[in-house]
């Protein structure tokens, strides 16, 4: 039950970084392209992926702590719902241009931060 608090704590906490960086990006960046929603996913993903290699592959943190980062802030973070639900709307305004763009941008910068965030956790901790 302690464990499900704290990925309880985490998603709220990751929810909430969320709420903040899109705010921000959608301020300095405007609303012509969902930069916000970019950002999260991509910084996401290397988080993610950091951690995961961090939490499993050493003995620097604990399962609870690598739950509650992961299920918890990676997952209150991240918004790959949003991301399908801004990208239909591209779609559905004949904006395929800048749908197709999202899709490719954010599929291939996760993909690439997610490497970059393994490699450098690999690198950090010597596995």
């Amino acid at each position: 039950m302690l464990r499900f608090l704290w990925i309880c704590l985490g998603g709220a906490v990751g929810t909430g970084a969320r709420y903040l960086l899109s705010g921000w990006a959608l301020r300095v960046l405007g609303p012509a392209f969902p930069y916000g929603t970019l950002a999260v996913n991509v910084i996401g993903s290397f988080l993610l992926a950091f951690l995961m290699v961090v939490g499993i592959e050493t003995s620097l943190m604990p399962a609870t702590l690598r739950l509650a980062l992961t299920t918890g802030v990676m997952g209150g973070f991240t918004t790959y719902s949003t991301f399908s639900y801004e990208t239909l709307q591209y779609f559905q305004e004949g904006a395929w241009w800048l749908g197709a763009l999202n899709v490719l941008v954010t599929v291939f910068g996760c993909l690439a931060a997610c490497l970059l965030g393994w490699l450098v956790a690999k690198w950090l901790v010597g596995t």
